[in-house]
């Protein structure tokens, strides 16, 4: 979901590193940034080639109209659809916003013709691998509880 402006010349070991020590990484290629599931079903976790933990939470917008209109004729209307759209991602995102924020991270909303995201962005040392793990791990504990 997020794009790499630059890649950090720490990249390549820290990927494999990350790859090598924790499972359950998506497919991707050496220059995507690396994507795993939260424990909490719609959460993401994304370390990028350019050093940003980021946690997303986001909806496909073909997903939501389908599911809103629950196999009824209705159509949504763009707007209408984009704000239900909204209300699920800010129920969704409420639960840890204050935790998030409060460690750091940024918020940054990503809303395109296909999907609306709440990409929660923080700088992290790609130098610094265990680092990098150790954050990983304490986000997984985070959408635990």
């Amino acid at each position: 979901m997020s794009d790499a402006s630059s890649v950090s010349p720490h990249w390549p070991e820290t990927r494999a590193s990350l790859l090598t020590e924790i499972p359950g990484w998506f497919e991707s290629l050496n220059s995507e940034p690396l994507t795993l599931s939260l424990p909490d079903e719609d959460w993401l976790l994304e370390i990028t080639p350019d050093g940003r933990l980021v946690c997303v939470a986001g909806y496909d917008l073909d997903d939501m109209k389908s599911m809103l209109s629950d196999g009824t004729a209705e159509d949504l209307g763009g707007d209408e659809l984009a704000k239900q759209v909204k209300f699920f991602l800010q129920q969704t995102t409420s639960k840890y916003r204050r935790k998030l924020v409060a460690e750091g991270f940024v918020e940054r909303i990503e809303m395109t013709d296909d999907f609306v995201a709440a990409n929660f962005e923080k700088a992290i040392d790609l130098g610094a691998p265990s680092d990098v793990r150790q954050k990983i791990h304490t986000c997984q504990s985070w959408f635990r509880s």
